[in-house]
């Protein structure tokens, strides 16, 4: 199976807000200003003829709208795995008192998108190079993971990262974990579809939305139909 080899992806965000400090300082004026769209996105929907795909790479907020954007997905939840704790919170998460990192569950139609060019978008959009860490987000709560469910999931990104490595894609070594999917916990309502409803957020402005644009521009191929780079 042919690989596409994504290109190194920059981050300089030394001076950006974290999404941890961003999100507590926004927490209690978020869920009073997104009432009317949170009982909106509470609104029943059907996704069970959809597979999933589960990933970790950094704030939640940013990787939920990057998957959002690729075609064939029809919905992206913001949530915590890789851990031992049932039921986290966002808090005990954001301050490392867990195992569990801020992942995404992502429902994509398979005659659209496949798991494996999934994976792709997986590494084309983040530094799977840096160790507890994405851009200014700093801890194992923001490790990279590719989940898988099945032995053929776990084979093809053992086989992808393979080939990053034997390509020099990056200059240092990868530290994507690979991990079976144990439990997803969906995060709280405030966080889904967080960019979307905050773009004047300062981390969105200055990490979340350049994140997605990046992506957007070196991967049109992934992309829906009228999904351009959004304003800065």
């Amino acid at each position: 199976m042919k690989l596409l080899v994504p290109l190194m992806m920059a981050f300089a965000f030394l001076l950006a807000p974290s999404c941890q400090s961003s999100s507590k300082n926004d927490k209690k004026s978020q869920e009073n200003d997104n009432s009317q769209e949170t009982a909106k996105a509470d609104l029943p929907q059907d996704l069970s003829e959809y597979d999933t795909a589960y990933f970790a790479s950094g704030c939640f907020w940013c990787v939920e709208a990057i998957f959002e954007s690729v075609r064939g997905v029809a919905e992206v939840v913001s949530g915590y795995a890789g851990g031992k704790e049932e039921n986290p919170t966002y808090e005990a998460v954001s301050y490392g008192r867990t195992t569990h990192a801020e992942a995404v569950k992502v429902y994509y139609d398979k005659e659209k998108v496949s798991f494996q060019e999934l994976v792709q978008v997986f590494f084309g959009s983040h530094d799977p190079t840096t160790l507890n860490r994405q851009g200014p987000d700093r801890g194992p709560q923001y490790r990279s993971i590719a989940f898988y469910q099945n032995e053929s999931e776990k084979a093809f990104i053992e086989q992808y990262i393979k080939a990053l490595e034997e390509n020099k894609v990056y200059d240092q070594p990868i530290v994507t974990e690979v991990e079976p999917l144990e439990k997803f916990y969906k995060a709280e309502e405030y966080h889904q579809d967080y960019e979307h409803k905050n773009p004047d957020n300062s981390y969105i402005r200055n990490v979340s939305i350049p994140r997605l644009n990046r992506f957007k521009q070196n991967f049109p191929g992934y992309l829906k139909e009228k999904s351009g780079s959004e304003p800065h």
